[in-house]
């Protein structure tokens, strides 16, 4: 192979001095740059790193990686300050893409969008609902819904407990719900205010 390259080189020279005189010295470029290669016929040129070769770090570099791996959070937080300090470098707001003027528009653009959300109001009107009932207690829990429903016997109280989930009032004040659940409760009653 070397006898090729070495053959190679010495037709490519012979060719470019015979076209220099052919020519009268106007390819006096691509001679000069043959003489000018390597002066060493069996000097190994290196290839330049691949991009995805791993990058070859200094042992001064790896040494310093190595001992702030081995550091505790702290003692990364102090070097950390140090750092700043020595290198006089100022802390850097978490968004630093966006410029103040857009991060102060954000801010008023949020400050509108919640004056704007209407304010939850406090829930004023109410349904009890009888969800179950202990079967031990179910006479008194029948008495209790027929006194809260106007206008209906037993027979349909009866039947109203026992066909269970029921709403026993309808659109009622928070103090009224909360009066009627605490009394079916005392009944046996389990009682969901919606």
């Amino acid at each position: 192979m070397l006898t090729a390259g070495l053959c190679l080189r010495a037709s490519l020279r012979s060719a470019a001095a015979n076209l220099y005189r052919r020519t009268g010295g106007q390819t006096f470029c691509a001679l000069r740059l043959l003489r000018t290669s390597t002066s060493k016929q069996n000097e190994v040129l290196h290839t330049p790193p691949l991009d995805n070769a791993p990058k070859e770090y200094s042992p001064k570099i790896q040494q310093l990686v190595d001992d702030i791996a081995k550091l505790t959070l702290l003692e990364i937080a102090d070097l950390n300050e140090l750092l700043k300090a020595t290198l006089k470098i100022q802390d850097v707001s978490m968004m630093p893409m966006m410029g103040a003027a857009s991060v102060a528009a954000a801010s008023t653009a949020l400050a509108a969008e919640e004056e704007a959300a209407p304010i939850k109001k406090e829930k004023t009107s109410f349904t009890v609902k009888l969800t179950e009932i202990k079967a031990e207690d179910k006479v008194k829990l029948i008495k209790e819904v027929k006194n809260f429903i106007p206008g209906i016997n037993l027979v349909q109280a009866k039947k109203l407990v026992e066909s269970l989930p029921q709403e026993i009032k309808a659109n009622v004040s928070k103090d009224e719900a909360e009066k009627v659940k605490a009394a079916l409760e005392a009944a046996g009653g389990t009682v969901a205010l919606e």
